[in-house]
């Protein structure tokens, strides 16, 4: 069985020459929903981006058995989706419709096609009657379910989560929680939420200074007072 994310010694360094990630190995086996944790400034955004391929680094990364290669970019991207932490970064057009529509149509699909994708997302993230809703209007945990929304319109084998509950009030926090339990997808979302991690995530990784320090099952990494402390994360 092929993993869904399969990443082998992946460096990579910013343009300035500081290294970023340092030699990562990290897989996800279909259906798993795992957790990506560590201090600001451990890679873990950078890893994100390289799971669709925006960034490239040495190293081996494979997504759904497809090597990372410019010939396999567009299904890779179909197969990954990536919700960024700001919202805003994904919404764009007049109208919450248009823009769950924007992936299915510039895809090529037929408009019944989109037609049924967008609305099936939408009901997917609770948001059926935000059609012609404007999505700056929306409340930070409306966004947030409507860029969800966007990535899931594209039917993605694979959801790819920056810091998901961050800002959000704890209605949103929590509404955004159960939506994530909800979704049939493989998951790795990324996140400093460390109790959204314990409700939901059974495998946690724990990445520091460009290195996974830790990978285990969740609820023994966070009885782990000493390695949390060590890597700037509170129980």
């Amino acid at each position: 069985m092929h993993h869904t994310i399969e990443v082998r010694g992946l460096t990579f360094s910013y343009p300035d020459g500081s290294p970023a990630l340092r030699g990562v190995d990290l897989h996800v086996a279909p259906g798993e929903k795992v957790a990506l944790v560590g201090p600001n400034g451990a890679g873990k955004s950078t890893l994100i981006l390289h799971l669709n391929g925006i960034l490239r680094g040495q190293g081996e990364v494979q997504v759904c058995g497809l090597p990372m290669q410019d010939d396999h970019l567009g299904r890779i991207r179909a197969a990954v989706g990536l919700v960024f932490q700001n919202p805003d970064d994904q919404l764009f057009s007049p109208t919450v419709g248009e823009d769950v529509a924007f992936g299915p149509t510039y895809m090529g699909l037929a408009e019944a096609e989109v037609g049924r994708r967008v609305e099936q997302a939408l009901a997917a993230v609770g948001m059926a009657d935000s059609y012609r809703r404007v999505p700056h209007h929306l409340s930070g945990g409306e966004k947030r379910r409507v860029a969800i929304a966007t990535v899931l319109a594209m039917e993605p084998e694979i959801l790819v989560l920056d810091e998901p509950t961050a800002g959000l009030d704890p209605r949103g926090r929590r509404g955004l929680i159960r939506l994530l339990a909800e979704l049939p997808q493989t998951m790795l979302v990324s996140t400093h939420d460390l109790r959204m991690v314990k409700e939901l995530f059974p495998r946690t990784i724990v990445l520091d200074e460009g290195r996974v320090v830790a990978d285990a099952a969740t609820a023994t990494l966070m009885a782990d007072a000493a390695l949390l402390a060590a890597h700037g994360l509170e129980a």
